[in-house]
């Protein structure tokens, strides 16, 4: 038998094998045999050195045609094995489109997130900007360029957790009222900026206290600011989080970074205002402190205090919470009891 004849055969046997595999494995196993180094084209093709120089190139010439016939025959029934797997696969796990779905239970954002969103909604409506800054704060930011100086008695009010002598877990939110003030360029127009942001303290968790809770700084910076806008500001926000029922008092405080400096009531929730338990039989419940920016802050920052004033005010969404819906514990908020946080609805509504 001529080595023509040999290619021959080798490609109608090869190409009904291929016809007849009915698995993919199978069929990559034939093409190996087939097309492989060890394979009957290379065997056979080791005979081209007894050939005539004449014969050689044309015998060559068709084993390739042999090689790409069979490769286009591989390609070919493999697709087909692959879309009559698809098909059967299709088939076996055919889905009735309808029956009824699976109820998904959709989330909501966190009691305490939902107050720090409509405040912050609130003041990006009034032209304020929203910042945030490093929960690892450094001592200057902290405490220094709030005008508490080291050994101020006051820091005693905020003790904290050190990671060394210069660096702390903030205490406050105040730290990005101190990094705006030194980066703001005041002859493109005044600053408003708040920032939320969780703090830490070194108290012991009660139901009132807890290590670490949330907070909200607020901080207006310009030429001829008073104290009426800090309690035009004021009542819009405790307005907009409690309702329009609701008034604020501005009782005389001490803060280091504020003077004068004020502790602020809201109307009692309880009461209305009649007096009650609730409220001591005040009519009101302290919710934040507030003041005018101490000209030593201004200055700290390099902001001539002389020229530029205004009011700062920090606010605990923990506690607007708390108050705004009755709960006793802040730990509950922390405790991440669905039954419990599932009581508050989206935007506190």
């Amino acid at each position: 038998m001529s080595l023509r004849d040999q290619l021959t055969e080798i490609k109608e046997q090869g190409l009904a094998d291929i016809q007849q595999t009915s698995d993919l494995k199978t069929l990559n196993g034939i093409r190996v045999h087939l097309l492989g180094k060890k394979g009957p084209i290379t065997a056979a093709l080791r005979g081209i050195k007894d050939l005539t120089p004449e014969e050689r190139p044309e015998v060559g010439s068709y084993a390739n045609k042999i090689r790409d016939a069979i490769t286009e025959a591989v390609a070919d029934h493999r697709e087909k094995l692959e879309d009559a797997a698809l098909n059967e696969q299709l088939a076996s796990e055919k889905i009735d489109v309808t029956m009824p779905g699976k109820p998904v239970t959709q989330g909501q954002p966190h009691v305490i997130q939902q107050i720090i969103d409509q405040i912050v909604d609130l003041f990006l409506g009034m032209g304020y900007e929203v910042l945030s800054g490093p929960e690892v704060e450094e001592d200057k930011y902290n405490f220094e360029m709030m005008n508490l100086p080291k050994n101020h008695p006051a820091r005693d009010m905020q003790d904290t957790f050190y990671i060394s002598k210069e660096i702390l877990m903030r205490t406050q939110t105040s730290p990005m009222q101190a990094r705006a003030l030194e980066k703001h360029d005041f002859s493109k127009g005044p600053l408003k900026m708040v920032s939320p942001g969780i703090v830490y303290r070194r108290d012991t968790d009660d139901p009132t206290h807890s290590h670490q809770f949330h907070q909200v700084e607020g901080l207006f910076i310009d030429e001829h600011v008073t104290m009426a806008d800090l309690k035009g500001t004021l009542i819009t926000m405790a307005q907009n989080i409690f309702g329009d029922k609701f008034d604020i008092r501005l009782r005389p405080s001490y803060f280091p970074f504020t003077e004068p400096s004020v502790e602020v009531d809201v109307t009692c929730f309880n009461c209305m205002g009649k007096g009650c338990d609730v409220c001591k039989h005040t009519g009101w419940i302290e919710v934040l402190g507030a003041g005018m920016v101490h000209p030593n802050v201004l200055d700290m920052a390099g902001v001539d205090s002389k020229k530029y004033g205004g009011f700062a005010f920090g606010v605990g969404p923990d506690r607007f919470a708390m108050l705004k819906y009755g709960v006793d514990d802040i730990r509950d908020f922390y405790l991440d009891d669905v039954r419990f946080l599932n009581q508050f609805s989206k935007r506190g509504n």
